[in-house]
């Protein structure tokens, strides 16, 4: 199969041999937006909208903070806080006129359902603020980048003998991963194929999560002083790797080098 721009950042996340090649592949393109948000591409009209328009979560926000360019980072503040206040302001005006309807209910009000109607329109707009709160440009574009990935892991897979016996004798995926994959899969694969990825895809799985909780447990175990003098084995990053394992890639080793 040739290799192009998509499969390649794949196989290298494969040869990788970490926990969860998705995680990695997730983590590499996380870093690469970071840099693109930081650098001369906010100044690009088309990627300005989006940051006014979507802003940044606190995940991606605490990450960019920590990146060594402040006055990027105040730039895209200042720009999303003023479309942000354009936006807030229609919330206020349905918010305070909901607050005089409810501050001046009647007996009347209430049995005609005008209150009750004044309530709802206090969650509607306290929810689009929470939503409008929530949105972030980064996790968007990882998102369709990752989606596009998953599409172009199963060209490789079934087209690439050595990376699918790469990737089935691996050490299996996270679980968010693992769930997301099996999605795709059914869209990518006719139902023979199907059938024979996900029995494969559970074997694999199973036999990784057996390995995890083995080292977890031993990790446990020396904290006994009946086996202080044992060997660790393979547990002393069991605890990371075990959080990795169920929730995806957070803490711990990078999954890139």
């Amino acid at each position: 199969m040739k290799y192009h721009i998509d499969t390649i950042p794949i196989w290298d996340a494969a040869k990788k041999d970490g926990e969860c090649l998705l995680c990695a592949l997730e983590r590499r393109t996380e870093l690469g937006e970071a840099e693109r948000y930081l650098g001369a591409s906010v100044m690009e009209p088309d990627v300005r909208i989006r940051v006014n328009d979507r802003g940044f979560c606190r995940k991606h926000h605490a990450m960019l903070f920590t990146m060594s360019n402040r006055l990027g980072h105040a730039l895209m503040l200042e720009s999303h806080m003023i479309e942000n206040r354009k936006k807030l302001e229609k919330n206020w005006a349905a918010l305070e006129k909901a607050g005089e309807q409810l501050q001046n209910t009647t007996m009347g009000d209430r049995l005609n359902g005008k209150a009750r109607s004044a309530k709802d329109a206090v969650i509607s707009e306290a929810r689009k603020i929470r939503e409008m709160a929530g949105t972030c440009v980064m996790c968007d574009t990882i998102d369709e980048n990752m989606l596009r990935y998953l599409h172009t892991f199963f060209a490789l897979y079934k087209n690439d003998s050595e990376f699918r016996k790469k990737f089935n004798e691996g050490k299996g995926l996270c679980l968010p991963h693992l769930g997301r994959l099996a999605e795709v899969a059914a869209e990518e694969l006719g139902p023979k194929e199907l059938g024979e990825f996900i029995r494969t895809l559970a074997e694999n799985e199973r036999k990784n999560l057996d390995r995890i909780q083995e080292d977890i447990s031993w990790f446990i175990k020396k904290f006994d002083y009946r086996y202080e003098k044992e060997d660790w084995k393979n547990s002393r990053d069991a605890v990371e790797r075990t959080v990795n394992k169920t929730r995806g890639w957070c803490v711990g080793k990078e999954p890139n080098e």
